[in-house]
């Protein structure tokens, strides 16, 4: 693949040995996530996907990885990330140029305060994700 590439449409899996592949046109779609997860399983939970997405909308999901820690940069906009620790939510201010890591296993959401891109490191296997539902309190 000659470089330049555009991250958001070409992620790319960091694996075993320091090895950096872009895998071109990444779909969210489940049949491609499996895909992506059986060609890089000899990577284990050592697998990371970079990928860089626009955070145009607050997320209506929570979502976790139990394989391992993320890390999120925040390139552009204003967002709040929301953990969910021993069932208390923690805020996190992020700002352009502001990173955090999402402990292992644990819940997060983002709100979206101003639009943005954002850089994700993500352990590239056994993301989880569950609906975010408001409570009526």
């Amino acid at each position: 693949m000659p470089d330049p590439f555009d991250l958001t449409t070409t992620h790319v899996h960091l694996g075993l040995g320091a090895t950096a592949t872009p895998i071109e046109n990444f779909e969210w779609s489940p049949s491609f996530l499996e895909a992506y997860e059986r060609d890089h399983a000899a990577d284990g939970a050592e697998g990371r996907l970079v990928s860089m997405f626009p955070q145009e909308e607050t997320w209506t999901f929570w979502e976790r990885h139990p394989a391992g820690e993320e890390v999120v940069v925040l390139m552009s906009g204003r967002v709040d990330l929301i953990r969910e620790v021993d069932g208390v939510e923690e805020l996190i201010e992020l700002r352009p140029g502001t990173a955090t890591v999402n402990p292992k296993g644990v819940w997060h959401r983002a709100v979206v305060l101003e639009p943005g891109v954002g850089l994700f490191i993500t352990p590239g296997t056994g993301t989880e994700h569950r609906p975010f539902e408001v409570s009526d309190d």
